[in-house]
């Protein structure tokens, strides 16, 4: 139950190629994951519904996004067939027997388990995986090898709704690496303290002989590590980091640094993955291979000819001279460093940011202050719709219509324009060659992406109705 989410989808692969007969049940899906699932031949009912039991498995997995009041959940609870949480799965069948290396964090957390898993991949470790998302060089989001080790993204969301704990917290650690940590999840999470629990149970669970790989450049994750029972390992860009990066700087569409261990360079770096965010993440990924037995030349080699993460700032194509990306971000800090790795790529473009406030924290008025200073480096703005907002009280509730207010303040230019079809259109006629536009998006947001290059590539007219809009510049458009 709740197929459609990036780590159930594999999960779902996963206990196919054990053997398994596997069907799942969901809301609409998008892609990547919607493609994902029709490739691997696994049966998606779109809905929840009783019906969908009617099969009568041996055990429903159920996803968190589930809570008291799903016909379906209902359903299941009344028919006592067995049911277990993801982790619990995971743990039980996959983790178990393996060395667990976790990536944890507020950001970075799908790149750094990737790139991690690839360096041990092309070190000749053979070993399992499971991420949120779909590393761009590989097939998919999981992989079951016969190696020691297994890498996984640690979600610091609750388990089910039965269990309210982390899921991370399932996992076995030995290894974990943390990235920057703030303060995300506002609808389980009541408080910053609250999620800094949640990442203290992680660091308990690790044994005396694991590791804690950490970003120092973060004040809360340097916090965190005196949670640490272990040896803790610094990456960053300061002298006193056991991994560092210096030298940073873009060429040709690239960025390059010099990584160096214990003051002593190992190599440069040249590939192609955008923003010093990225750089952070690379070197926790590097220290993580290094405590599990690889070579730093070896990880470094690996590490120059990993491509990244689909909608990880990914490139979509270039029509009429206009570049399109498409990026998760959902979190000011994530949609700022996204932006700004843009600039840095093509300082003199006119840059467009199109948001769409999705996740539960975002949708709410707790970023209300921060998000107009996400879109720093954009010099258009276009916010969308809020995601499901009926569900969210109106006072409590993100106001779009300030944020671009505030955004215009500065001397960008921004626009709040719900629906989707008025976005691209917008785009479409306002843009010109040498422009950068990136959507940003943890969700499907109304198949835009490709909406959007139909549009530029002149398959879809600009209508109307966006004219009118623009030209009268009225409720929606500042």
């Amino acid at each position: 139950m709740g197929i459609g989410g990036s780590a159930m989808a594999a999960l779902a692969a996963m206990l196919q190629e054990k053997g398994f007969q596997v069907s799942g049940s969901d809301q609409a899906l998008y892609p990547p994951m919607s493609d994902f699932l029709a490739l691997k031949g696994i049966q998606v009912k779109e809905g929840f519904s009783p019906g969908n039991l009617e099969w009568n498995p041996d055990l429903v997995v159920v996803g968190n996004a589930l809570s008291r009041g799903n016909q379906e959940l209902e359903a299941l609870l009344d028919s006592r067939i067995p049911y277990r949480s993801f982790p619990e799965v995971l743990r039980s069948w996959f983790l178990e027997g393996k060395r667990s290396l976790v990536a944890a964090g507020t950001h970075g957390k799908t790149t750094t388990a990737s790139l991690l898993a690839w360096i041990l991949l092309q070190t000749g470790q053979d070993p399992s995986f499971l991420v949120g998302g779909i590393p761009r060089d590989l097939e998919a989001g999981y992989r079951i090898g016969k190696g020691d080790f297994f890498v996984v993204e640690g979600d610091e969301y609750d388990t089910a709704f039965f269990d309210k704990r982390p899921k991370f917290v399932h996992y076995l650690p030995w290894i974990v690496t943390l990235g920057p940590v703030e303060y995300d999840h506002a609808d389980i999470y009541a408080s910053m303290e609250e999620m800094l629990r949640a990442y203290k149970m992680l660091l308990r669970v690790l044994p005396r002989n694991g590791r804690l790989v950490l970003n120092l450049e973060d004040p809360q994750a340097k916090t965190l590590a005196r949670e640490a029972p272990c040896r803790v390992v610094g990456c960053g860009l300061a002298q006193e980091a056991e991994w560092r990066a210096d030298k940073i700087r873009v060429k040709e569409g690239r960025t390059l640094f010099r990584v160096l261990h214990g003051g002593i360079p190992v190599g440069e770096c040249d590939w192609g993955l955008p923003g010093r965010h990225n750089v952070m993440n690379g070197l926790l990924a590097l220290g993580a291979a290094w405590e599990a037995g690889v070579e730093a030349q070896q990880g470094l080699q690996a590490m120059r000819s990993f491509n990244g993460v689909k909608r990880r700032l990914e490139f979509l194509g270039e029509i009429r001279g206009v570049r399109v990306y498409d990026d998760f971000a959902h979190h000011p800090t994530a949609v700022k460093a996204g932006l700004g790795a843009l600039r840095d790529l093509y300082p003199k473009s006119r840059l467009w940011a199109i948001f769409e406030p999705r996740s539960n924290s975002m949708c709410r008025r707790f970023f209300q202050e921060e998000l107009p200073g996400a879109f720093s480096h954009a010099d258009r703005v276009i916010l969308a719709g809020i995601h499901r907002a009926e569900s969210i009280p109106v006072g409590q509730r993100l106001d779009p219509v300030e944020v671009v207010k505030a955004i215009n303040k500065t001397g960008s230019r921004a626009w709040y324009l719900p629906e989707v079809e008025e976005i691209v259109d917008l785009v479409a006629k306002e843009s010109r060659a040498g422009d950068v536009v990136c959507i940003m998006s943890n969700g499907g947001f109304g198949g835009i992406q490709q909406l959007l290059l139909q549009a530029l590539g002149g398959s879809c007219s600009v209508s109307e109705k966006t004219r009118e809009i623009t030209r009268a510049a009225g409720k929606r458009v500042f």
